[in-house]
């Protein structure tokens, strides 16, 4: 028996010195000698001790993954497992391991244990208090080299930072006139727009498609619209609103 399988015998015989029974059988798979526990056959020995690390000898016959302990076979066999045993009291639905039920029942919990020492809101999750306590920080450790203005988030700096920023990729191909952010320039470039958008009815023209059709609401017999104080009914909502402005007088 080498140094390091004696000083493990030596551990794991400490923490069995309850047991009076002093017997000698051999582990046939780790080749060292157990005392001071008592076992009646060498197979007991095999399903007790644990597996050296290297040698992980316990292989899930589904994906092959391999494992130092039986117990723990026996939990991952239950991730590939149909059945699902562990029920929720609350909504019926199902898990496989009681860990994910428990993990799950958090969902339904009317105790939200992590409470904001700021405004005392509550929350379920530990994540969801540390995001919020942003909120209320007064320490902004992301600040703009430009101006000086500080930031609680990375990300709020970043929307920033374009602000000033000199990089304008995105160029109209007409004028020339640069931008930071593509959404810029698509707006701008509705100005260039040479494409009308002609109403069949009355012959008025748009410059983009979605103001001709909020425009053909107008001439719409579908009036979807209704007062709720004299049931007149409207083609849009705006033409409701101003409506509704007669009864408020």
């Amino acid at each position: 028996v080498d140094q390091a399988e004696e000083r493990y015998l030596r551990t794991y015989s400490r923490n069995h010195r309850s047991c009076t029974e002093d017997i000698d059988l051999k582990c046939t798979s780790l080749k060292y000698f157990v005392r001071n526990k008592s076992f009646t056959s060498e197979s007991n020995i095999n399903r007790k001790l644990p597996v050296r690390s290297n040698e992980k000898l316990l292989k899930c016959s589904i994906c092959n993954k391999s494992f130092n302990w039986k117990s723990n076979l026996n939990q991952h066999l239950l991730v590939h497992s149909s059945e699902k045993l562990f029920k929720c009291s609350v909504c019926n639905k199902s898990f496989s391991q009681k860990s994910s039920l428990n993990r799950h029942l958090l969902l339904h919990c009317d105790e939200k244990v992590f409470k904001c020492s700021v405004c005392n809101k509550s929350f379920t999750w530990k994540s969801n208090l540390i995001q919020h306590l942003h909120l209320h920080s007064n320490e902004k450790l992301f600040k703009c080299s430009i101006c000086n203005k500080s930031f609680s988030r990375k990300g709020y700096l970043n929307t920033h930072l374009l602000l000033h920023s000199n990089d304008k990729l995105f160029k109209c191909s007409i004028c020339n006139k640069s931008f930071s952010q593509k959404s810029y320039l698509n707006t701008h470039l509705l100005l260039h727009s040479n494409e009308l958008f002609e109403c069949s009815i009355c012959n008025k023209t748009f410059s983009s498609k979605s103001c001709l059709n909020r425009h053909l609401l107008v001439h719409s017999n579908d009036k979807l619209f209704k007062c709720s104080f004299c049931n007149k009914s409207f083609s849009t909502k705006f033409n409701l609103n101003r409506h509704l402005l007669r009864h408020n007088d």
